[in-house]
């Protein structure tokens, strides 16, 4: 059997385990990512059905045929549109099937008991693959070394051609940014490229657009690429030209936040407490109010994913999870910055897959 079909089987073996001791006979699971981490399956219509006894199905529609036989050789594929109903109508009872009530809607569930057996009871499941990914085995995080090492390369040149400079606008600074990212072996972008200058530098999630970079302007870029199925995270942020007291100011609290988060990511640290250790100090300097969101998430096949790094964040850090870092000071109508790294939790200081200066830089 390929490696990588052996590292598949492992994943279906730790969940068939969850999957018994819930009293559950089998799982449905239609949630994309779930079908590839499970499979290797990386279509756009896909299901799978595992039994507690590792017995597993796998469907897709026509187009994917080919592909399916080649990423996922151990498992025979049904030729369904109807992916998850067709997989499910195989299934003779009596016997308890869960579902992945996070990503089912109300009117997909209703298809699911109608292609179900009388004898078959739906059993909504949550969080259970999640849990498996939530620690990386060594063949992901090699993935996202490499997917994080195109996009601080790419960002790096940016900098290094003085692309990011007064006279040009938001939106080519990020058609400049993600087209390197696409040279440098990109699939695609993790998300829409955030390229926020001056006064839009305040909104988290400004959306780029035709302001003209000025003089003083702070510009915060939030980028990420996508190759392999895997995901990376990085926020910079520069100063156009020159840098007043107020940019400064907030550029220095905000990094000696990010700089008390990442070194509080150890394993066995409160995913609270890694949040505090950066919320406290931009409270502290009073501008507390302007850190509007959380401190940092998990990177994986999803962009956003488990573990969360929040006031409310349950759990602890665990050696081989992801976690980026990145709080933020947005004030409106004056600007904001944000800085954020993503790190591999290790057994001593988390590994920082974000290798770009950090100290504030004007360009």
């Amino acid at each position: 059997m390929p490696l990588s079909d052996t590292r598949f089987l492992s994943r279906r073996r730790a969940l068939s385990a969850k999957l018994a001791a819930q009293r559950v006979d089998a799982m449905l699971v239609t949630h994309l990512t779930h079908v590839r981490y499970l499979s290797g399956f990386s279509g756009s219509n896909g299901a799978l059905l595992l039994h507690k006894d590792l017995e597993a199905q796998i469907a897709t529609d026509g187009r994917y045929l080919t592909q399916i036989a080649a990423e996922v050789p151990d498992i025979e594929a049904l030729d369904a549109r109807a992916v998850g109903p067709d997989l499910l109508a195989t299934v003779t009872g009596p016997k308890r099937v869960g579902f992945e009530a996070d990503f089912v809607s109300v009117s997909q569930l209703q298809r699911l008991e109608k292609a179900a057996g009388e004898d078959v009871t739906l059993v909504p499941i949550s969080g259970v693959i999640e849990d498996i990914r939530l620690v990386k085995e060594p063949y992901e995080l090699e993935r996202l070394r490499e997917v994080a090492v195109i996009a601080n390369t790419a960002f790096q040149e940016l900098i290094d051609e003085n692309l990011i400079r007064a006279g040009r606008t938001e939106t080519e600074v990020a058609a400049d940014l993600e087209y390197k990212m696409r040279l440098h072996g990109a699939e695609r972008t993790s998300f829409e490229t955030i390229v926020a200058s001056g006064p839009n530098s305040a909104m988290p999630h400004h959306e780029p657009g035709a302001r003209v970079l000025e003089e003083g302007d702070i510009v915060t870029v939030d980028f990420g690429a996508h190759a392999a199925g895997y995901n990376s995270d990085t926020t910079r942020t520069v100063i156009i030209s020159d840098a007043d007291e107020f940019a400064t100011e907030i550029y220095n609290i905000v990094l000696k936040a990010q700089l008390a988060g990442v070194a509080a990511a150890i394993p066995g640290a409160k995913l609270s407490d890694v949040d505090k250790a950066c919320r406290d100090i931009i409270t502290d300097a009073g501008y507390g109010e302007y850190f509007v969101h959380s401190t940092g998430h998990g990177v994986g096949l999803d962009l956003h994913e488990a573990p969360y790094a929040a006031t409310s964040g349950q759990g602890e850090l665990v050696e081989g999870m992801t976690l980026t870092v990145e709080p933020g000071i947005y004030v409106p109508g004056k600007g904001g910055v944000r800085i954020e790294d993503t790190l591999i939790i290790t057994a001593g200081q988390p590994e920082n897959l974000t290798h770009l200066v950090k100290d504030l830089t004007v360009v």
